[in-house]
């Protein structure tokens, strides 16, 4: 047990469990989501967390021999907001944080396990093989209007990616529709989609970001939530964006018709 992932929603937590499992080591998991059924078979145990409880969590890794940790998984950044869902020590985390961005709010909390004598880890080298390309990655290529879009959306991309409150930006005719904050993809991609049903998803990583949490992911899901909103084209950061279930994906994409590209920094 000396591996434990601290599991957040969608698929990407299971894939690496699954993975881990594959090698023999079959983590702890830390359960921050509703379903656990799809990652139990890959766990030596599944410890369901229902409260940022730092505290105990610290104190019940040690208990299990936890040497090594990975962070995975949607988890809603609005939980600072929500001080009953926060122990003492996650309240003065989050308190005493000078800023609250993405970045610093993930690395804080990695910082905490550290000095508890854990080794934060990423999990880049046991899925290097579902890193987006740079060009074609699936459905079919972007038209020239979309390609237009893509290099406005990068542009944005650029700029609001130091800032560290989002990944993705939507743009329709070099105009930007959308732009995610803490509400996550899914809930930017709906958003667009209220207001202009058609345009091109951009999704970038930030320059310098920590390679050990908080990669670009996207998935059959991504493409579900691309056609009910109307968007025709997703262009993800290659060689930083996560592919999930690449042969779902690739039927999905000609299935919804959409341009999949991966696009470099």
């Amino acid at each position: 047990m000396s591996i434990a992932l601290i599991a957040g929603e969608g698929t990407l937590p299971v894939e690496i469990a699954k993975r881990l499992a594959d090698s023999g080591e079959y983590p702890v998991v830390y359960a921050l989501r509703e379903d656990s059924e799809a990652i139990c078979d890959y766990a030596s145990v599944i410890v369901p967390v229902f409260r940022t409880e730092l505290a105990e969590t610290l104190a019940d890794m040690a208990s299990r021999g936890v040497r090594e940790i990975m962070f995975a998984g949607f988890v809603p950044k609005t939980l600072m907001y929500r001080p009953e869902m926060l122990d003492g020590m996650a309240r003065r985390l989050v308190d005493n944080l000078e800023n609250r961005d993405d970045h610093t709010l993930l690395g804080s909390i990695a910082a905490v396990f550290e000095r508890a004598g854990f080794k934060v880890t990423g999990y880049m080298d046991i899925l290097k093989d579902m890193l987006a390309p740079s060009g074609f990655v699936a459905g079919r290529l972007p038209t020239e209007q979309e390609r237009e879009d893509v290099a406005y959306g990068i542009d944005i991309a650029r700029t609001v990616a130091p800032l560290s409150f989002g990944q993705s930006v939507v743009v329709n005719r070099r105009s930007v529709v959308a732009v995610e904050a803490m509400e996550g993809t899914d809930a930017t991609i709906l958003r667009a989609g209220a207001l202009c049903r058609k345009g091109v998803l951009v999704k970038m990583i930030k320059p310098g970001q920590d390679p050990r949490f908080d990669i670009p992911v996207i998935g059959p899901h991504t493409l579900r939530m691309m056609s009910k909103a109307g968007l025709t084209c997703l262009a993800a950061h290659a060689g930083w964006t996560l592919v999930i279930s690449r042969d779902e994906f690739a039927s999905s994409a000609l299935e919804y018709d959409i341009a999949v590209t991966g696009i470099d920094y």
